[in-house]
């Protein structure tokens, strides 16, 4: 047979070997080559949620600046222009706080004995300012009873002979610096203190940065305690009284934390109040600068009259409105598992996820741990990460899972896929 017959007939078996040698390699390139990773995508409509019932409004008083939150739920409400104002006392908060993070107080710990100083006699003496009066050089109170001094009746000459017992310096700009770096750490970005009293009018912040304190130093156990208390006795001094009584002692729940005033600040104050939902106390914070009353106001005193009843008001309203409701129900689909080739698993809550707020408020959820990649093949039930809302201890979280088995791709998907 002539070679030109000859590869004329072995033409088809050669074509037939290349196609299938061909065909061949791309089957095994197909099932060789890596498969996409599933990745957990969650639905947007889970991620924030309001509060039912309709709007809340919050009483606020017409003048002034204020702010209100519930600890891990937040901001409630704010008014007026957030621009620093002087604070009057409420900046003894920020002292507190600087002392008791240099040195530290447990619940019941007395602390160490810091000794009075000339100074803080002669500062117990001045007539138009807050002061502990009777002290005696030499004299020596527990950091606890000096916090209760300085905390409960509002003492300015506490105030300075904390700031110097703590820095070791006869000036306490050295002490106001501390301060400021504390709020700086703490993002108070419009408060800045020249003083550890709040007496100077150079001290001054806003009604959201005092929140913001609020919220840390309200973590500190022995801090709590003191400003709860409406009097206290102390050793070798006697009984001293809170400016904040009338809230104190309202039935509102108040547990402090401090009043301002004088002539320039007008009324201030910084509270805290409970009130329990769902079983637990949930903290809600609030702070209003700014309160002047018309007419006379000797050092304040009307106007801080003035802040203690506007501020009532808001507390009252905040403390009835509270309530739970329920922003992911268990079983719910909250999102998909995609394997990347067509297939969709669906993401569900386990149980479920309860918020905290007042009627109208805008909460946010958000995924915490989800795992950006998920095995290929994973059972029902497979835990994926958590939904929260809030923040810190009181924060709600429930967790994720697959709803049903996620299974790996069949032979013919991955010699079909694309891509």
């Amino acid at each position: 047979m002539p070679v030109r017959a000859r590869i004329r007939a072995l033409a088809p078996r050669v074509w037939g070997a290349v196609v299938a040698f061909v065909a061949l390699v791309l089957l095994i390139v197909q099932m060789v080559r890596p498969l996409p990773e599933p990745v957990v995508g969650l639905d947007r409509a889970v991620s924030s949620f309001t509060v039912p019932g309709g709007g809340f409004a919050v009483p606020w008083p017409a003048e002034g600046q204020g702010a209100v939150a519930v600890v891990g739920s937040g901001v409630v409400g704010t008014f007026g222009t957030q621009r620093p104002v002087p604070t009057a006392s409420i900046a003894k908060i920020m002292t507190a706080y600087v002392i008791l993070r240099d040195h530290p107080l447990g619940r019941d710990e007395q602390g160490p004995r810091i000794p009075v100083d000339a100074q803080a006699v002669a500062d117990g003496k001045a007539e138009d300012e807050s002061r502990v009066e009777g002290l005696r050089e030499g004299e020596t109170f527990s950091e606890q009873d000096m916090l209760r001094m300085l905390m409960i009746p509002s003492g300015n000459n506490i105030a300075r002979l904390l700031a110097r017992w703590d820095t070791h310096s006869s000036d306490v700009t050295v002490f106001a610096a501390r301060m400021n770096q504390a709020a700086k750490d703490l993002g108070m970005r419009n408060t800045t203190y020249t003083d550890p009293s709040g007496l100077d009018r150079g001290t001054v912040s806003t009604a959201v940065d005092q929140l913001v304190l609020a919220e840390q130093v309200m973590r500190y156990d022995a801090f709590r305690v003191v400003v709860a208390q409406p009097d206290a006795d102390i050793p070798g001094l006697g009984r001293i009284y809170n400016n904040n009584s009338p809230l104190l002692m309202a039935g509102l729940s108040v547990r402090g934390i401090k009043t301002g005033s004088n002539t320039p600040a007008g009324g201030t104050l910084s509270w805290a109040a409970y009130k329990t939902v769902d079983g637990a106390d949930r903290l809600i914070l609030g702070a209003m600068l700014g309160q002047h009353v018309t007419g006379p106001d000797p050092n304040g005193a009307n106007s801080l009259a003035l802040v203690l009843n506007n501020s009532k008001k808001v507390i009252a309203a905040v403390r009835d409105a509270l309530t739970s409701a329920v922003a992911v129900r268990k079983g719910q689909v909250v999102g998909h598992v995609d394997d990347g080739l067509g297939h969709r698993a669906p993401v569900v809550a386990t149980a479920d996820l309860t918020v905290v707020g007042v009627p109208g408020q805008k909460l946010t959820v958000t995924p915490r741990g989800v795992r950006g990649h998920v095995p290929r093949t994973a059972k029902a039930g497979t835990v994926l990460g958590e939904l929260t809302t809030g923040t810190g201890a009181t924060a709600r979280r429930v967790p994720i899972a697959l709803a049903a088995d996620l299974v790996g791709p069949s032979f013919w998907t991955r010699l079909t896929r694309f891509g």
